[in-house]
């Protein structure tokens, strides 16, 4: 292991900030970033040497790779969490407009909905990531969520509940079972799971995160958050009868007052099934 690599590692193991898939998200980060360095030609480096050089050149690669907006942002949150843990917080500008990151897109204006591939969801050869996979689509959950997944804790046969602990934020919630597809999925989990989650017994949260990662890419599968999004606009579309905005669906200014009013407490419902605390956030999945 390159001395960078290696010291960025120990960096994360001594500063523990943050949830445990924040922390695991931000090795991740870190140890790529290592690997871009000396892709970059910055031949051993230590951690303590960051410097603006390091962060520009590093922005300019991801830039030039079409990186979203708010993948650069996060790049960039790492950034300065490797800054400050040095005592070198001048190296990374504290705005993102210095780096002509501009604001992320909260309002979708086409749908980032995703379906899952029969076809791409046979070739995953792990039964419990791909019974993750399918409590994605069917609940609208996230990776976390699903991986963690305990049937037997979870189902209160008209809805299911989360535990604080598989929840970003801590925040648990419920999600009813409203469809005989969910229910099926349900008791699949059920048969495969036991009295234990989709996690094996032989192996902790982090081992299995980078099995679904492995084997979701070697299928094909990416962008699984969009299972989240295909969640939403279903469940928008049944409590309203119309489609979504991201889904060429009418928008706010083309619904009538009792139709915004509809809109506004299926927007609610939708929010707060997926774990979210704001109205707004439905934007990022609906549109407007």
């Amino acid at each position: 292991m390159r001395q960078l690599n290696y010291q960025l590692k120990q960096l994360c193991k001594s500063n523990r900030d943050g949830s445990y898939t924040t922390q695991i998200n931000r090795h991740d980060i870190l140890q790529k970033m290592a690997d871009d360095l000396h892709k970059l030609g910055y031949r051993g480096m230590q951690a303590n040497s960051l410097k603006q050089k390091h962060v520009d050149a590093l922005l300019h690669q991801y830039k030039q790779e079409g990186l979203a907006i708010g993948t650069l942002k996060n790049r960039l949150s790492v950034l300065r969490w490797w800054a400050i843990k040095i005592n070198k917080p001048q190296v990374v500008a504290k705005s993102n407009d210095h780096y002509g990151i501009g604001k992320r897109e909260l309002v979708a204006k086409d749908s980032k909905a995703k379906t899952l591939d029969q076809d791409k969801l046979n070739d995953i050869t792990d039964a419990h990531i791909k019974m993750s996979l399918e409590l994605q689509a069917a609940f609208g959950l996230r990776r976390e969520e699903a991986i963690k997944f305990s049937p037997l804790y979870a189902d209160q046969q008209d809805h299911i509940r989360l535990k604080p602990s598989w929840c970003k934020g801590g925040r648990a919630r419920t999600v009813p079972i409203h469809t005989d597809y969910q229910r099926a999925v349900l008791n699949r989990a059920h048969h495969l799971a036991g009295r234990g989650s989709l996690i094996p017994s032989h192996l902790m949260y982090v081992q299995q995160m980078r099995r679904y990662e492995k084997q979701t890419q070697k299928a094909g599968l990416c962008k699984m958050h969009g299972l989240r999004h295909a969640y939403a606009q279903t469940r928008y579309q049944e409590l309203t009868s119309w489609r979504a905005p991201a889904c060429a669906g009418p928008t706010s200014k083309q619904l009538t007052p009792e139709q915004k009013q509809t809109d506004l407490k299926a927007r609610l419902i939708i929010s707060k099934e997926m774990g979210h605390t704001r109205e707004q956030i439905t934007a990022s999945y609906l549109g407007r």
